[in-house]
């Protein structure tokens, strides 16, 4: 009996033992991070991005009246330098003056590019062996120091160094989707890429906004009406900035940082030969397959942004001059497709299964081509609309699952290198499509313009309906 009350002793004892060490492993695991949730930093990023980009796009409604104070006002300056140097080829197209303005932003938005596809690289090895908010620090202090050259830009050629200073300093894109990547999975990671999707769409609804509020009730017989919108702009670079500095954390520990930090920049800077830019030779530890895949990305990416950024930027053209539309127009149109993108990106991109990320982005690709097409051939308010609703439809799951694509190649040691060469690749087409479309605009016409360019995008997509992906 006394032996079996032990035995029922020590088996009641060892079950509760095994009990409470079952509870214990049970808690141990509770208390682990959700893999499937958004890591807290990815929303520090957001409102650091969402700050940039109200600054960044509060002068798109502007840009034109910019343009044609410039043209106005500086007549023995840069602007009419530039003027007389395309004369002969405006006589032979037979390009009214006012279309100058076009081929001027056009040049100033390849300008801004053609600098963020030097920088990005760079940019991105720099982090990779420094950290990612130092470098990160570097470059929101160049953007606020670009718009307060901006507010005392009283001729063309001081605007155009203020965004030059601007072009230089726009690293700061790339190093947030490269945080996005250190501190995601791939069960999240496409939840951070449509963050960063929403962020740009809030830009686009209410920088734009802020932009055209300044414009209406800005007096432009003023020499310097400009002053105060671009001083907004530099508070809110700078608010972005302090931000920063107070509320974001490292996200590459040392350990895993490059090792030596000329041989990651280096690496980084093989981008100047666009060759080795397209074939990511900085990218050294992939497998065949892999790397053959990333070049196919790449390769898509740049021929979709070469005549997706060229149509897109002149939109702001073709609304000024073929509709008349002013800044408050403008900024209601940016509006509506900043609150498409928004909406689609927080509610269906955000919640896309990785198995859907490509598909995904072969419809947004394929919607693309009547987007372009309707706003070419429009010929009322209507029908501008529609294509524009179509244009920000693709977009909020083109760029946002792209990125998505993208991001999941690399070590931790490179993701910087890899997202600052697609970058580069996005920024090098953003710097030949402005230009390209903006000769275009000005020679041919908006028709030819938007409805050929709608044709073109077939070809992005189905290259990315074909890519089997390592």
């Amino acid at each position: 009996m006394a032996t079996e009350n032990g035995l029922k002793q020590r088996t009641t004892t060892g079950s509760k033992e095994n009990g409470n060490s079952t509870k214990s492993s049970s808690s141990s695991v509770s208390k682990q991070p959700d893999p499937s949730k958004t890591h807290p930093t990815v929303y520090i990023v957001f409102i650091s991005l969402l700050l940039d980009l109200l600054a960044f796009t509060m002068i798109l409604p502007l840009l034109p009246s910019l343009l044609e104070y410039y043209r106005l006002n500086d007549k023995a300056g840069l602007y009419h330098t530039l003027s007389t140097s395309v004369r002969f080829f405006q006589e032979l197209v037979g390009a009214p003056d006012k279309f100058n303005s076009v081929l001027f932003g056009g040049f100033l938005g390849s300008m801004f590019s053609f600098l963020q596809f030097i920088v990005s690289p760079i940019v991105g090895g720099l982090s990779d062996c420094y950290g990612r908010k130092p470098v990160m620090m570097v470059c929101l202090v160049g953007i606020a120091a670009s718009y307060g050259i901006w507010a005392w830009s009283s001729n063309f050629a001081i605007f155009v160094l203020a965004r030059f200073v601007g072009g230089l300093s726009k690293g700061n894109i790339s190093l947030s989707m490269a945080i996005i990547t250190d501190v995601s999975n791939e069960k999240n990671r496409g939840k951070g890429m449509a963050l960063v999707g929403i962020a740009f769409s809030l830009g686009f609804i209410i920088g734009p906004m802020i932009g055209a509020i300044f414009s209406r009730y800005s007096d432009k017989t003023m020499e310097t009406w400009f002053w105060l919108p671009a001083i907004f702009a530099m508070t809110l670079a700078t608010a972005d900035l302090l931000f920063v500095a107070g509320c974001l954390e490292e996200t590459l520990p040392k350990e895993k940082r490059a090792k030596h930090v000329v041989n990651s920049v280096s690496r980084a800077m093989e981008h100047v030969s666009v060759r080795s830019l397209f074939k990511f030779d900085a990218v050294k530890s992939l497998s065949n397959d892999k790397l053959q895949s990333l070049q196919s990305l790449g390769l898509i990416y740049f021929l979709y942004l070469f005549i997706y950024s060229g149509l897109e930027f002149t939109v702001t053209f073709l609304m000024y001059h073929k509709f008349g539309y002013t800044s408050i127009d403008q900024a209601k149109m940016f509006l509506t497709t900043g609150i498409v993108m928004a909406f689609l990106q927080g509610s269906v991109v955000r919640r896309l299964p990785s198995a859907r990320t490509q598909k995904s982005a072969v419809f947004g690709l394929v919607l693309i081509v009547p987007a372009f097409i309707l706003v070419g051939i429009a010929s009322d308010g209507k029908l501008l609309y529609a294509g524009m609703i179509l244009f920000a439809i693709s977009t909020a799951f083109v760029v946002t699952c792209m990125t998505t694509l993208v991001s999941e190649y690399g070590r931790s040691d490179q993701k910087g290198t890899v997202l600052g060469i697609y970058r580069s690749l996005g920024a090098l087409a953003r710097a030949l499509g402005p230009i390209a479309a903006s000769i275009a605009f000005w020679s041919v016409g908006s028709l030819a313009t938007y409805v050929l360019g709608g044709f073109l995008l077939l070809g992005p997509a189905l290259m990315l309906h074909r890519l089997r992906l390592a």
